[in-house]
């Protein structure tokens, strides 16, 4: 079941990395200046579905699949997990943009999204205008902050990080099973569509998908958080404007104060908490609309 988004051109693209050639595959729709939309786990490009048609009247929109997620590229990631680096992946959106003509963007990541929009609004500077984060605190502030009601509520985090192929391997017996397990407890799974269910099942069902899936959370535990820790080091801060929101139902809304912990690593943060839980782009679409529309306008 195709997800629909109206006015909206389907493509993918070749860049060169590390790792070989890259494809990623992404939909593009509207005209204004360049605001591309990265997804979070275990999703795809699709949880903009409700969001980028109306965007799209006041931005030209890119919704992206993230490597190893949807139809992009999903290369089985290397002992060290750099393939699934956020800056690995970070670098693969933003060759994307720039492929584009778009050498200059705004930048919205809900999730791992918000983590890949991190890196690259870290890595290059001078590209990102303004960047929106959904529902996240940054990764090396939450694994120092890990409690136990954070561990109980995310044990994904820390169960998805074990070796290859353990996890793989077990959600692979029963994907359904695990998904709606995942993503009900977070929200209930009524408010995903059919056709975004099915194709988030997809990718669960998926075996170079799951371990692609696997390796983004493999990296966020080790690679991840020496690149952080090296750029706290140094006192590199993001610069541009940042606006978080977060789920006032969910768990970061317990565990984290994300204003906080943002402004700890960028110097000019706003944002709030927003009546939703985790899936804030399917939850209450309107009022992100409303918010983005604001914020890069």
């Amino acid at each position: 079941m195709a997800v629909s988004f109206p006015g909206f051109t389907e493509n993918k693209i070749t860049v060169s990395s590390d790792d070989g050639s890259i494809e990623i595959a992404y939909l593009v729709g509207g005209s204004g200046p360049p605001l591309l939309l990265l997804h979070g786990f275990p999703q795809t490009k699709a949880i903009w579905s409700q969001v980028a048609p109306d965007l799209a009247k006041h931005f030209t929109v890119v919704a992206a699949d993230l490597r190893g997620y949807g139809s992009s590229s999903k290369p089985h990631g290397k002992t060290d997990h750099s393939t699934y680096s956020k800056r690995s992946m970070a670098a693969d959106q933003h060759s994307l943009m720039q492929a584009l003509g778009f050498d200059q963007f705004f930048l919205l990541g809900h999730d791992r999204g918000g983590r890949v929009s991190h890196r690259l609004a870290l890595d290059f500077p001078d590209s990102v205008l303004r960047l929106m984060v959904l529902d996240i605190s940054p990764t090396l502030t939450m694994y120092e902050g890990s409690t136990m009601a954070f561990a109980k509520g995310y044990w994904h985090w820390f169960f998805l990080i074990q070796p290859e192929p353990v996890p793989e391997t077990m959600i692979g017996a029963n994907p359904e099973y695990w998904l709606k397990n995942h993503m009900g407890r977070h929200a209930g799974t009524g408010i995903f569509s059919a056709d975004r269910w099915a194709e988030y099942l997809a990718g669960a069902s998926n075996t170079e998908c799951m371990h692609a899936m696997c390796e983004d959370y493999r990296a966020a535990a080790s690679i991840d958080l020496i690149h952080d820790r090296s750029d706290r080091a140094t006192g590199i801060q993001l610069k541009m404007p940042l606006k978080v929101l977060w789920g006032e139902h969910g768990l970061v809304n317990q565990c984290f104060k994300p204003l906080d912990d943002w402004r700890s690593v960028a110097a000019n943060v706003t944002g709030r908490a927003v009546p939703s839980g985790h899936y804030i782009p399917e939850e209450i679409p309107g009022l992100l609309i409303d918010e983005a529309r604001d914020f890069f306008r």
